[in-house]
């Protein structure tokens, strides 16, 4: 009888359907979790490093190999004690400088005190090598918002100048080219010099009277590469903003990028929102004014991206943005339509916090993190976390 009853209870055993908590359907033991997982509500952002000794404000980190990192980001003689080759000090906001991490991404230092790029010659131009003396005589300095994509031959450049969008080329990720132009025009200009679409056109803002131009193609610039194609992310207009991009040849003139087939990719909150909205409660309108800074990262099926949103000034002429966020948005192709996060933004609620829009994704040993601000006078280092619900066993 026992016997018989151990049959009948392995053949239904092998006909009844699996649970819906069986084990095929959690991760491995020990398998950190990915972006995947952190979209389909899963993982969250955790502060892993408070300070890694980067000042505060936009860089782009990537990982080198063997627990060594680099950090390409604009600082000045007012935030590192950054000069130029020519011994001058460089203005604020920057030019670009390079930062290695030895320890795994623990701990930046620079690699020198000296503008990673130098000057054709002395005394450095702001117009030829985007630092130094403008015209009117005054120091200006420019190389803002690095971006770096290293492929198996070449590294590639983005960086924001007076909102134009710069790009370069090098072999080691330490000597670039010289520069060329993404777009002409591009930064900001007025649509009575050369007519912009509804995509690139600055719409009005409550919190500011009127803007000098009304056309945008610039702002801090994305950068990815896929094959032999170049992907360059820029935003397009203001108010409402939209995130675009531009592709081409990677081998070929970087000058000679073209517009994507898909123009936007995604669009920001389409209104301001109610003036008087203010952190939390002002989340569902963080990307109005601008959208920018993009950095991609492939995870199976899907691109991810995380981007600075920018609401705007919280009162009329307050003469500074005051209202920045993180916002993430993911698409199964580049030149695709994307789908922004339905939990916008991330990491934070909106705040006068300018560094955390510039957001770094890393992966070493299949362990994803996020450098970004963890204050607003740190960078420091997220890293990506099972929910207590969701833990692997």
């Amino acid at each position: 009888m026992l016997t018989r009853f151990a049959a009948l209870l392995c053949v239904w055993l092998m006909i009844a359907p699996p649970s819906a908590h069986a084990d095929d359907d959690l991760p491995p033991p020990d398998t950190p979790p990915t972006l995947e997982d952190f979209w389909e509500g899963r993982a969250e952002w955790v502060v892993d490093r408070f300070d890694v000794g980067l000042p505060v404000g936009e860089s782009d980190t990537v990982y080198r190999g063997d627990g060594v990192l680099w950090s390409y980001l604009h600082a000045s003689h007012q935030s590192a004690g950054i000069i130029d080759q020519c011994g001058q000090p460089v203005a604020f906001p920057g030019c670009l400088t390079l930062w290695e991490s030895a320890d795994g991404g623990l701990n930046f230092a620079p690699i020198s005190d000296v503008c990673l790029i130098p000057c054709q010659s002395c005394p450095c131009d702001d117009q030829r090598d985007h630092h130094g003396y403008a015209p009117d005589g005054s120091r200006r300095a420019a190389q803002q918002y690095p971006r770096v994509f290293f492929t198996d031959d070449v590294a590639y450049l983005v960086y924001e100048w007076h909102a134009q969008t710069i790009l370069r080329r090098s072999s080691d990720g330490v000597n670039w080219s010289d520069w060329a132009y993404l777009t002409t025009p591009g930064g900001t200009w007025p649509s009575s010099f050369a007519p912009c679409s509804d995509v690139e056109r600055i719409g009005p803002h409550p919190n500011i009277r009127g803007e000098v131009h009304d056309c945008l193609i610039g702002a801090p610039p994305g950068l990815y590469v896929e094959g032999d194609m170049l992907y360059v992310f820029v935003g397009a207009g203001s108010a409402p903003a939209n995130m675009r991009c531009y592709k081409g040849d990677r081998h070929g003139a970087l000058s000679d990028l073209r517009l994507c087939d898909t123009d936007p990719l995604f669009s920001g909150a389409p209104v301001y929102g109610d003036v008087d909205l203010r952190g939390a409660d002002a989340n569902p309108y963080f990307d109005f004014r601008y959208i920018s800074s993009a950095d991609v990262l492939r995870v199976g099926d899907y691109y991810y991206m995380v981007y600075e949103g920018v609401r705007g000034p919280d009162e009329l002429e307050r003469g500074m943005d005051t209202q920045f966020a993180l916002g993430m948005a993911r698409a199964s192709a580049l030149d695709s339509e994307w789908e922004k996060f339905a939990d916008n933004p991330i990491i934070m609620d909106v705040a006068f916090n300018w560094g955390i829009g510039h957001a770094d994704f890393v992966v070493m040993d299949g362990v994803t993190y996020l450098y970004s601000a963890t204050s607003q006078e740190t960078r420091g280092r997220y890293v990506l976390r099972w929910l207590a619900d969701h833990e692997s066993p």
